[in-house]
Formats: C-alpha cells, sequence, structure tokens
C-alpha cells in the first residue's frame, strides 16, 4: 500500500518532467503561450496595434505574438494551441502584444 501511494505521490512529478517541450530558440525565462499571430517586430500591424495602444516599441528586432493566450504544459488545464505556440521573454499587454517571442514545437 506503501509503495501504491509514493507511485502516486510521484506520477505528477515524472509527467511535468517528461511534458516540457523542447524547443530550437532560447526559453529559460519568459512565458510559453499560444499566439493566433506571430510576425516580425517591424511589421505594419505590429506597429498599428502599438500605437493604438499608446505603446512606443522602440528599435526591437525580432519576433512579436499577437493575441497570445498561456499554455498549460501539462495539458490538465484543457489549454491546447491550434495556433503557434511561442516562448515570449517581453511583456504580453494582457495578451494582445508578446514581445521577444521564439516558435516552439510541441509535436516533439
Amino acid at each position: 500500500m506503501k509503495f501504491s501511494t509514493a507511485f502516486v505521490l510521484a506520477l505528477p512529478a515524472i509527467a511535468a518532467a517528461t511534458a516540457v517541450p523542447r524547443q530550437s530558440g532560447n526559453c529559460n525565462t519568459g512565458a510559453l503561450t499560444c499566439c493566433n499571430q506571430v510576425q516580425q517586430a517591424n511589421s505594419t500591424t505590429v506597429n498599428q496595434l502599438a500605437g493604438l495602444l499608446g505603446l512606443v516599441l522602440g528599435p526591437i528586432t525580432g519576433l512579436v505574438g499577437l493575441g497570445c493566450s498561456p499554455i498549460d504544459v501539462l495539458g490538465v488545464g484543457g489549454n491546447s494551441c491550434s495556433a503557434q505556440p511561442v516562448c515570449c521573454t517581453g511583456n504580453t499587454f494582457g495578451g494582445l502584444i508578446g514581445l521577444g517571442c521564439n516558435p516552439i514545437n510541441l509535436n516533439l
């Protein structure tokens, strides 16, 4: 009985260790999110949305996620990503814009 209790208690830790996605980009910090669109920082869409929000993005480069929501890595919360999974290191501004995004392959 003690073995089965220990196994049941250890199971979430094992699942968490195996469910972490591998990615080609650097995602040591930041949040794993699902974005409706991912565009270059200097794109017209990103600049228009930033202007509407009153944000001055400045001379940033790289990818920007638009319309982002958090992803539950374990899949327990019901969140899944049918759009573009990314890791964003910058402010998400309530999920509207995620800065410093790197695409992630969740199928590995």
